[in-house]
């Protein structure tokens, strides 16, 4: 079901702050506190909205090293792919998982408290692995996200 200018307005609020209240969102897109409520649980019900997270400024919880990973898994097969896949996203250190096509099966977003753990995190707890063939470590140096995507029509 696409999405109508209301369900956008809405979603665009919510966008620029999770935390507003159903009254504030209504009153911005301009509707009615139960309308807007309604068409909000509809677009949770949908899977369109799918929860609200968190953003944790890194240094400030001890980890100001950020990196990217790229690696590639060997044999290339499904299972080994789920498993590491399945692997890789439980760790501490992990913030997000990349499964790709190209010259890379995943990128894999760390961070880190420093780059001796970066370091730890590559050579004891990657390359440990058997199914790792090959890994490219990339320092990310500034992470900037759009966090307010319109959607298209």
């Amino acid at each position: 079901m696409p999405l109508d200018e209301l369900d956008t307005a809405i979603l665009r609020e919510l966008q620029s702050d999770a935390r507003k209240t159903n009254r504030e969102v209504a009153a911005a897109v301009r509707v009615s506190p139960t309308t807007a409520l309604e068409r909000t649980r509809a677009l949770r019900r949908r899977g369109v909205i799918r929860g609200a997270v968190l953003d944790v400024h890194l240094p400030a919880i001890g980890r100001p090293v950020q990196a990217l990973i790229a690696l590639r898994v060997r044999p290339p097969s499904r299972r080994v792919i789920a498993d590491f896949r399945e692997w890789v996203a439980a760790q501490p250190d992990t913030l997000g998982v990349f499964v790709t096509s190209g010259s890379e099966d995943f990128l894999v977003h760390v961070a880190v408290p420093d780059n001796d753990s970066l370091y730890a995190f590559v050579i004891d707890r990657l390359t440990e692995r058997p199914e790792v063939a090959d890994v490219r470590t990339s320092i990310v140096y500034e992470h900037i996200r759009n966090t307010r995507i319109r959607p298209v029509r």
